[in-house]
């Protein structure tokens, strides 16, 4: 990856692969499956007080939005692998920085998607969009360089990129 798109969701080919499996399945089993249930929920008769059929048509509803959520991140997916060597901070790499206020305060992450992160059932570390504010500020930032972000509440934060390896699931 010589070119990073800060609108791409960065996956591995492993990861797209199994969310475009997802996504088939929801768009053709998935779809068969709850609308059976809310066939059967109402043949049951009066919809008002059917608690099946709610429930199915509510899990209808987060099958679609899932639906489109996947079509959006496949869409602009960025497929490749972690790279082996570093020198800056790319999508698929660990991060770690110090906060400059308190040196001890460090935080290391994986920058890349965080459903990177949902297929590999590791829960360990977090991770970061090249598009959130403290992945953004670290984009393309090499160790011992320092970075600065907006909050959710509005402070600003300063880092220092202390280590940049690759993530190695």
């Amino acid at each position: 990856m010589t070119e990073t798109n800060t609108d791409a969701i960065w996956l591995t080919q492993d990861a797209f692969d199994k969310l475009s499996a997802e996504l088939e399945y929801l768009k053709g089993e998935g779809r068969r499956l709850i609308s059976a249930k809310i066939g059967q929920a109402r043949s049951e008769g009066d919809l008002s007080e059917n608690g099946g059929y709610h429930a199915a048509r509510e899990e209808q509803g987060h099958a679609e939005a899932r639906i489109r959520q996947l079509e959006v991140m496949l869409r602009n997916a960025q497929v490749g692998e972690s790279p082996t060597q570093v020198d800056a901070v790319t999508p698929g790499v660990e991060v770690t920085v110090c906060y400059d206020d308190d040196p001890d305060d460090t935080d290391t992450f994986i920058l890349g998607s965080r459903e990177l992160l949902a297929l590999s059932d590791d829960d360990r570390i977090d991770v970061y969009s090249p598009q959130s504010p403290l992945g953004a500020a670290v984009l393309g930032k090499a160790v011992g360089e320092s970075a600065s972000y907006v909050g959710p509440t509005g402070a600003e934060f300063f880092v220092t990129v202390l280590e940049i390896k690759p993530h190695l699931g």
